[in-house]
């Protein structure tokens, strides 16, 4: 059996069908799509960024993030452009050899990826639109729990003691999450499902197991004060299954539900099920009126690869010009001069719309699209011409001439 393709491989295989894969704008294209799975800015959720498309530099955005078993993830793909474009928005999970593995894929910005993860992993989001199309585009990737929280009203209820903690002086490890409350809560079925087994007695007093419909798990509601529920009676989300109180090994403590999840292998952690902490992702407060354009460093900058828990990937000198492709909360994401991209603070950098001096071409020199590169040429600067200045890279100036910018060597 020949496993179906996704729209971003039906498109790709079009491209090499049509032979445009041996073009230097269609190998881009695959290249791009190659190295957004390959190297991905890593973010954390929830998470949002802005990011353009320019037609003559294909490109693709990849996005690494961390998710632990049991959570949603949500992936919405928004158009910030009037004309349509057709967007492939592709889900993939890293192995631990390297490799990713797809698992879930669109090619329209109306269809959003949600999925519950079946393992803690590493996730990566791949968006790229067809070739030859320009536009702007958000991307929000949240997260929240799988499973409703098992009492209520949530608001009234408190997670005391966690996953690991230990107890009988060390001799064993807690293996679930305690939801503090008053005496007789309800306590409420997470999912729909059946109820699997009511018992009496042991450490966990009045237990009620219930197996939510469609999953490979088994919830645990331990420590009641009475149950509700019959072995086999199916329930609905939010049905009362038990209330609160402290019996079995818990008559010494204040009035809590023990909650578990149990699998084949044992039990997991249920937090990640059951948080209740879906948050937005913070608001983009930069001006993004500048896709595809440049900006300049106003001092020497850091350029970083994360947000969060990453130093400083490299420097880079005042008067840096830096290609704008995407902004998130307060930073720019940009190409750097020579190649790679990376994160600045909004706050480092200012519009290149404005020169900082006037260069005088020697002798005739190629105006090139990235400095160092002849083949990226775009023009031709005549001996004595002067042109003007609005930033510098290494031994190259990024200058105007005849409305194009482009970088010349200092000679």
């Amino acid at each position: 059996m020949f496993a179906k393709k996704t729209p971003h491989e039906l498109y790709e295989k079009q491209l090499t069908d049509a032979g445009l894969n041996t073009t230097v704008l269609g190998a881009s294209w695959i290249s791009a799509a190659q190295k957004a799975l390959q190297q991905p800015a890593p973010v954390q959720l929830p998470y949002r960024e802005t990011g353009y498309f320019a037609a003559e530099r294909p490109s693709a955005f990849g996005y690494e993030f961390q998710v632990r078993r049991g959570e949603k993830i949500s992936v919405t793909v928004k158009q910030d452009t009037l004309i349509s474009l057709l967007v492939f928005t592709d889900l993939w999970r890293r192995q631990e050899n390297g490799a990713a593995d797809m698992v879930r894929a669109a090619d329209s910005v109306n269809q959003p990826i949600t999925f519950e993860a079946n393992k803690d992993g590493s996730y990566i989001l791949r968006v790229q639109p067809e070739l030859l199309q320009s536009g702007a585009f958000t991307v929000m990737i949240s997260t929240g729990p799988s499973l409703a929280f098992p009492v209520a009203p949530a608001e009234k209820a408190t997670v005391g003691s966690f996953w690991g903690a230990s107890r009988d002086r060390g001799a064993r490890k807690h293996e679930g999450i305690d939801i503090f409350g008053k005496r007789g809560m309800p306590v409420v079925a997470a999912a729909d499902g059946r109820i699997s087994g009511v018992r009496e007695g042991g450490i966990g007093g009045k237990v009620v197991f219930l197996h939510p419909a469609g999953k490979n798990y088994t919830l645990y509601y331990a420590h009641l004060d009475s149950q509700t529920v019959r072995e086999g009676q199916p329930v609905k989300e939010g049905e009362v299954v038990g209330l609160m109180g402290n019996t079995g090994n818990a008559k010494s403590t204040a009035p809590h539900l023990h909650f578990g999840i149990y699998t084949a292998g044992g039990a997991i952690d249920p937090l990640p099920f059951v948080k209740p902490a879906t948050t937005e992702p913070p608001a983009i407060t930069v001006p993004f009126a500048v896709p595809g354009k440049f900006l300049r460093s106003t001092k020497v900058t850091e350029v970083v690869n994360a947000l969060q828990g990453d130093k400083a990937a490299q420097k880079i000198k005042a008067n840096t010009p830096l290609r704008v492709i995407g902004a998130t909360s307060g930073w720019y994401r940009v190409e750097l001069p020579e190649g790679g991209t990376g994160l600045v603070a909004g706050r480092d950098v200012t519009r290149a719309n404005q020169p900082v001096g006037s260069h005088r071409v020697p002798s005739e020199q190629l105006l090139l699209d990235a400095p160092a590169d002849p083949s990226t040429a775009k023009s031709s600067i005549q001996e004595g011409t002067t042109i003007d200045v609005y930033g510098a890279s290494g031994s190259y100036l990024f200058v105007e001439y005849k409305g194009l910018n482009g970088w010349v060597r200092k000679l």
